[in-house]
């Protein structure tokens, strides 16, 4: 007969038969043969041996917790078939948390199933005897033992460790009781004691306050003094100041008209110079009209003379140009063009040398030659700074022209010696070029750098001197 246990009151253990238990799910039902007597053994919950798990859960904590701890050693060693169902998991903890993970479902089998059970009970005896002996020392290991072999003392024993469990319990809240009682009868002296020190340091305050009034007090009565002495003399300065105000606002007046006497005199002398300013300014725009005036008339003297020679010369049918004697030898002609193509950079330099030379470059047909990889506006860059280089060794006049379809900025500044031009809208690139051409005076010596046939054809008719791109290249990668 198993010990029965009153939740309300763990003390109170009685003995008899334990109420039903609730049924269990079909998963959870222990394993037996699908009819009855066939496997030769007891039913696991037949009449009259079905425990409550409550019975065996409300005992004291000391108690319960050996029993789980016997029956989680025992459990680990049982054959599969004395282990329930519901332990299995159990079974495959490691030994140190078996007992402590699975202590619930432990002890509702032990209740619920006498199979398992009497399983423990003999692995106790086997393997454990010591754990199942009612009469040993340890009121917590004889209250397990009694309780697990239903001694008719198991209800005694657990009531004595339940009261034995309850005087600890009420000694340590006993013992923390009067600690913290000690405590607070120290903290009470301790703020008794800053009480008394603190009151002290209020007498000691008052006492030096009221000194420092008094103190006070008496400096105070020597400021009175002082303070009525400081009126009386900022009365008097206040007088002072007043009569040095009326001093001091007479003469600002005589300043001011003063003042006004210089100003009016100035502005006249301004407005003298003004004039003088003005005058001199007709003068030298009167100048100025009179210059260009003679410059027209001499422009006017000069076209009128080269029509009279011009109209003379078609008169007399003498061509553009008198003939030299180099001109009247037979036998040999001039070839097309007047000037030849520069081929190398050493010609290109004697060309240079000329003085006053031009040289006018097709900007992107040398870029494109040289560098046509980099981006068109980093080929105008590096074009432009060789090109300035390039004037400051050989003081030549250079003029760089770039189409200007797509350009979207145009550089606000180039190097210094480098003029640069991009074409207008509709207007190409060689068509500039032919345009500078045509507008050097003859005998100028004009040298351009491209590789277009066209361009080259053509300005060679004009009396210039065309150099290829590379040439032209080859000259700069020595700069």
């Amino acid at each position: 007969m198993l010990p029965s246990v009153n939740p309300e009151r763990p003390g109170d253990i009685t003995f008899g038969p334990p109420p039903a238990a609730a049924p269990i799910p079909a998963a959870d039902q222990p394993e037996q043969s699908e009819k009855s007597g066939q496997s030769g053994e007891p039913g696991e919950r037949g009449q009259g041996s079905a425990d409550s798990s409550a019975d065996w859960l409300a005992l004291p904590d000391a108690v319960r917790d050996r029993i789980a701890e016997l029956a989680a050693s025992a459990l680990g060693k049982l054959p599969p078939a004395d282990v329930p169902r519901q332990l299995r998991p159990v079974a495959r903890f490691a030994p140190a948390k078996r007992a402590k993970l699975g202590a619930v479902p432990l002890l509702t089998s032990l209740g619920d199933t006498p199979r398992f059970r009497t399983a423990v009970l003999e692995w106790l005896r086997e393997h454990r005897q010591d754990a199942l002996d009612p009469n040993a020392e340890d009121t917590v290991a004889a209250a397990a033992a009694a309780v697990l072999l239903g001694e008719s003392s198991a209800a005694s024993r657990v009531r004595l460790v339940a009261k034995n469990a309850e005087e600890t319990t009420l000694r340590a809240e006993r013992d923390a009781a009067m600690a913290r009682a000690q405590r607070l009868e120290a903290e009470v002296a301790r703020l008794r004691d800053e009480l008394d020190r603190a009151h002290a340091e209020t007498e000691q305050a008052r006492g030096e306050r009221e000194a420092e009034i008094d103190r006070l007090r008496g400096r105070l009565r020597e400021q009175g003094v002082v303070l009525r002495k400081a009126k009386d003399a900022a009365e008097a300065a206040r007088g002072e100041a007043e009569q040095a105000g009326q001093q001091r606002s007479a003469e600002i007046g005589d300043l001011t008209a003063q003042l006004e006497r210089e100003r009016q005199r100035a502005a006249t002398e301004r407005a003298r110079a003004e004039r003088a300013v003005a005058d001199a300014e007709v003068a030298r725009q009167s100048a100025r009209e009179a210059r260009e005036a003679d410059e027209v008339r001499l422009a006017l003297l000069v076209d009128t003379i080269e029509g009279a020679v011009g109209g003379l010369r078609r008169e007399l049918s003498l061509g553009s140009r008198g003939l030299r004697p180099a001109d009247t030898v037979r036998g040999a002609s001039a070839g097309p063009g007047s000037v030849g193509r520069v081929q190398d950079p050493v010609t290109l330099d004697r060309l240079f040398a000329l003085p006053s030379v031009h040289l006018i470059v097709d900007g992107y047909n040398v870029t494109k030659t040289g560098y046509a990889e980099l981006a068109l506006a980093d080929q105008r860059e590096r074009l432009i700074h060789q090109l300035a280089a390039l004037t400051a060794r050989t003081g030549a006049e250079v003029t760089v022209v770039f189409d200007g379809a797509g350009v979207v900025s145009v550089p606000a500044t180039a190097p210094r010696g480098v003029r640069v031009l991009f074409s207008d809208p509709g207007v190409l690139a060689d068509d500039v070029i032919r345009s500078l051409v045509a507008a050097e005076p003859a005998g100028r010596p004009v040298v351009v750098a491209t590789s277009d046939r066209a361009v080259v054809d053509s300005v060679r008719g004009d009396g210039a001197y065309p150099v290829a791109s590379a040439v032209l290249l080859a000259r700069l990668g020595r700069v």
